[in-house]
């Protein structure tokens, strides 16, 4: 029996050794680059059909399917992460999550911003002072209830 991590495992090999990218997979099976790349990496759920499309596309045990149309369970390490680029983003948090949370809710009151209901796009941009990543992230905002 797959587990999520051994589809995952399935799908960068098959990645690798066709030279596609994350953008040319989720093209093949219409839906978003991110959260194609998210669910093939077990932190989302795949339509069924969506699922099935991938699996054929990448030449992947019909099994993977079902796996990747599977709720996942969104568990991730708890300390500081120490891959550049992913420490990047926790930095980023450090410094500016405090900011993020005060402008959302002097926007739009007290309340946060969803990552159910959720857009992210992530591109690179050419720049003077040299190239850019330009990541734009657009979530439903969710106002907290008073009883």
């Amino acid at each position: 029996m797959l587990t999520k991590q051994d589809v995952t495992d399935l799908i960068y090999e098959r990645k690798r050794a066709s030279g596609l990218t994350w953008a040319r997979i989720a093209e093949d099976i219409g839906m978003s680059e991110v959260f194609v790349t998210s669910a093939c990496l077990g932190m989302n759920t795949l339509p069924r059909e969506k699922a099935e499309a991938l699996v054929l596309n990448l030449g992947l045990p019909q099994e993977a399917a079902v796996v990747l149309s599977e709720y996942p369970t969104k568990v991730f390490p708890q300390a500081v992460p120490t891959d550049p680029c992913i420490y990047r983003f926790y930095e980023i948090i450090g410094v500016y999550g405090q900011t993020l949370k005060e402008l959302i809710q002097e926007k739009g009151g007290d309340g946060i911003m969803s990552a159910i209901d959720f857009d992210m796009s992530v591109e690179k941009v050419p720049y003077p002072k040299g190239d850019r990543i330009e990541i734009r992230m657009s979530g439903k905002f969710l106002s907290y209830n008073a009883w």
